[in-house]
């Protein structure tokens, strides 16, 4: 079964999310440089944040129409994390990513001021012995089901989840919210993403967005692979293109 919908207006070049993991902004802006007009969307973590020029990096993209996604995770107290979210005001990113309880989600979406605040499910780079090892004896889905619609009643715009739970997250909370997928790998897996899937599977099962970051940062022709994943997510959502 598809849960493929073109419901939200969401530009198709749009649903490619770059990871910008690397070890410096010069670094970055080759690479987007490099990429030029075929990836829209840029996500900085924690790597680029403690470089330095993170503020500065999201300025230069977004003075050439990029969009960015503050994947910093923030858990913290809620005070804190009010405060930090805060900071993200006027800043011109699109997405900010927010892990911990109730009262720490409730404190990130009470400053979003216009951002989309995403709550973090589980990473893709845990399993099922990952979850036993720290302390939480249920299972993957029931977990990532249970966090997520906690974190739309406290007023998120949608969640972080592996591709492998979100049809289960469409089937049980609906359409209206965002579903933004990492952990994507075209082929059989080795590194430290555990629950991945591949780019066409990501979409069908609900995904929005994908967050595609070592399969394209890797390739020799990064601009090459782009065009290539950009050209098979055209083929999902606008078949007759």
């Amino acid at each position: 079964m598809s849960r493929i919908s073109s419901s939200k207006v969401i530009p198709t070049q749009d649903r490619l999310i770059l990871a910008l993991d690397v070890e410096s902004v010069a670094k970055a802006k080759k690479i987007v440089k490099e990429i030029g007009s075929t990836i829209h969307f840029y996500k900085l973590g924690l790597q680029l944040f403690m470089a330095g020029g993170y503020f500065e990096l999201i300025e230069w993209l977004r003075k050439r129409n990029k969009k960015v996604f503050v994947d910093l995770k923030f858990f913290d107290v809620p005070q804190t994390v009010k405060s930090a979210v805060a900071q993200l005001k006027d800043k011109g990113a699109q997405f900010v990513s927010v892990h911990g309880n109730d009262a720490i989600l409730s404190a990130a979406v009470e400053k979003k001021n216009g951002l989309k605040v995403l709550a973090v499910t589980v990473l893709t780079s845990l399993d099922q012995k990952d979850l036993d090892d720290l302390g939480f004896k249920c299972n993957i889905r029931e977990l990532v089901l249970s966090r997520a619609k906690r974190a739309l009643k406290l007023g998120c715009d949608g969640v972080i989840s592996s591709g492998i739970e979100a049809p289960k997250l469409r089937d049980k909370l609906g359409n209206n919210f965002l579903i933004v997928t990492p952990g994507i790998r075209p082929v059989k897996n080795m590194d430290d993403q555990k629950r991945t899937v591949d780019l066409k599977t990501a979409f069908r099962n609900g995904a929005d967005y994908v967050v595609i970051g070592r399969p394209i940062l890797a390739d020799k022709n990064r601009k090459k692979k782009a065009e290539e994943f950009q050209k098979e997510i055209s083929s999902i959502f606008q078949p007759n293109k």
